[in-house]
């Protein structure tokens, strides 16, 4: 028997502190109040209203097995029975170990592997297809946990203006063997020329965090130079159009297409390049924030509480993040 994989449940976990663009204004214009027109321009850019962060004592890896238990919840099978848990993040809670581990042992998932995947906001697309991959090869395996999870809250100076987009969150899906296709194909892409623009740049081997680094907020996520305006209007197309390419399906032929959300006007720029009606695609960042890794899974559990996704619909997830990474994949709904 052909194995496939497929999606039999998904959840998300939001926290509860809110932080409004209001409350964030206040926030950064004790430091510079010019910064509160940046805050401004950053909405009209992006959509984002508000976004929620996690309790200051907790990590990463809480959030993620919140996230975990409602999935599992969904699935209905209890954490014994997964049998591998793939973790996105680049928030982990240590360098290491791998995040992955802590999850396991919090979620009590006692028979299960796991490993950490760090391509930023495509973690969720590239685990979706790593999970495939090991379902469809490995004919003892019944269940893998994929979960994206994002804490950049923890990580950024809250005086520095960029704070705006880090929403806390996590989501998660659990993926099981199935004789019917589920998942379908995957995309992706690189650039690691953009490697210098975004990112926490010391606290790894290329600058172990010292004194003066922290000092000089090196430990914190920090925006160096901005990316091209275009860049995910030309990649985000292009990896849509390979998983339809490849999967065997026309784009309209997509019920619902899911791009990672850090802006309304990219979405519907890109929608309009892709010829697809706006009906087709759901957006969560104006009300959550932007929550990297998380915010892929996040709103496809949203959009399929709402209704929007339904069993036996084609659909697309579309991510990227800092490095530069873009992952997509393409899957059936059982």
């Amino acid at each position: 028997m052909t194995r496939y994989a497929t999606i039999i449940g998904t959840g998300r976990y939001l926290p509860e502190i809110e932080v409004t663009n209001e409350m964030l204004k206040e926030r950064v214009g004790k430091v510079n109040p010019a910064l509160v027109e940046v805050v401004d321009k950053f909405y009209a850019s992006s959509g984002i209203r508000r976004r929620w962060y996690a309790p200051r004592e907790w990590a990463a890896s809480d959030l993620a097995v919140l996230a975990g238990q409602k999935a599992l919840a969904a699935a209905g099978i209890k954490p014994e029975q997964v049998d591998m848990i793939l973790l996105g993040t680049d928030t982990p809670d240590y360098i290491t170990p791998a995040t992955s581990t802590v999850v396991q042992h919090k979620l009590g998932a006692v028979n299960a592997g796991t490993y950490d995947i760090g391509c930023a906001c495509a973690s969720f697309p590239t685990g979706l297809a790593s999970a495939a991959g090991l379902l469809t090869t490995n004919s003892w395996m019944k269940y893998v946990l994929v979960i994206g999870v994002y804490m950049m809250s923890k990580l950024v100076d809250p005086n520095d203006v960029t704070s705006f987009f880090y929403g806390d969150g996590a989501g998660a899906a659990v993926l099981a063997a199935d004789s019917k296709p589920g998942f379908i194909t995957s995309a992706f892409l690189a650039n690691g020329s953009y490697a210098k623009n975004w990112g926490i740049y010391s606290g790894g081997t290329a600058e172990p965090a010292s004194v003066e680094a922290v000092q000089a907020g090196r430990t914190n996520v920090r925006l160096i130079q901005p990316y091209p305006p275009d860049i995910n209007h030309i990649n985000w197309p292009k990896i849509a159009r390979a998983l339809a390419d490849r999967g065997g399906f026309a784009l309209q032929d997509l019920d619902q297409i899911i791009f990672t959300q850090v802006r309304l006007p990219s979405i519907k720029l890109v929608m309009a390049d892709l010829g697809l009606p706006l009906s087709k695609t759901h957006w969560i960042m104006e009300e959550w924030g932007y929550m990297g890794s998380a915010c892929i899974p996040m709103c496809l559990d949203d959009a399929i509480e709402k209704g929007k996704i339904k069993s036996g619909d084609l659909v697309a997830l579309v991510g990227s993040g800092v490095g530069y990474n873009y992952a997509g994949v393409a899957l059936r709904m059982p």
